[in-house]
C-alpha cells in the first residue's frame, strides 16, 4: 500500500503584537507558509478594538488569534504577559474564535532591525514595527505549526 499525502489543511488566521496603545496585526496567506503584516490598530476601548477586529476576522476568514506573549528574559510571566493574556482571552471571546500564544521576546527588537536595514526610522515607524513584530509572531507560529505537520507525516511512513 503505497502512502497518499493528505492535502495540506489551510489556516487563516490573526498574529497579534499586543501593546497599551497599539496592536499590531499580520495576517497568513491562504497556505499558511507566509506571515505579513496588515493593520495597526490603535488601541481605545476594548469594545471599539473588537469592533476593528470583526471586520478583519469576517474578511479573511480567521479561524484562530495567536497572540505574542512577552516573557520576561528568564522565562517568567510578568505583568506585561498577564496584561496581554487577560486582552486576548477578553478578545478571543468576544470573536469566538481559540487563542493560541507565541513567545515574543525580542520580536519587537528584530524588527526594528528590518526597519534599520531599510534605511527607515524605527522612532518615526512605531505602527510598522508592530505589524512587523506581528509577523514575526505569526511566522514563527505557522513554522512551529509546519514542522509538527512533518514529523507527524514522517512517524506515519515510519
Amino acid at each position: 500500500m503505497s502512502y497518499q499525502p493528505q492535502p495540506k489543511s489551510l489556516i487563516s488566521a490573526l498574529g497579534l503584537d499586543v501593546g497599551s496603545k497599539r496592536i499590531g496585526v499580520a495576517g497568513c496567506d491562504g497556505t499558511g507558509l507566509i506571515a505579513t503584516g496588515i493593520t495597526t490598530i490603535e488601541r481605545r476601548s476594548l469594545n471599539q478594538d473588537v469592533e476593528q477586529f470583526q471586520q478583519i476576522v469576517r474578511d479573511r476568514q480567521v479561524q484562530v488569534l495567536v497572540v505574542g506573549l512577552p516573557y520576561s528574559m528568564d522565562g517568567s510571566l510578568g505583568f506585561q504577559a498577564r496584561y496581554v493574556q487577560k486582552f486576548a482571552t477578553r478578545l478571543a471571546q468576544a470573536l469566538k474564535l481559540p487563542v493560541e500564544y507565541v513567545d515574543e521576546r525580542l520580536t519587537s527588537f528584530q524588527a526594528e532591525q528590518l526597519l534599520i536595514a531599510e534605511n527607515r526610522s524605527p522612532s518615526r515607524n512605531k505602527g510598522l514595527i508592530d505589524r512587523k513584530a506581528a509577523a514575526l509572531i505569526l511566522q514563527q507560529w505557522l513554522d512551529t505549526r509546519r514542522a509538527a505537520s512533518s514529523k507527524s507525516v514522517a512517524d506515519v511512513q515510519d
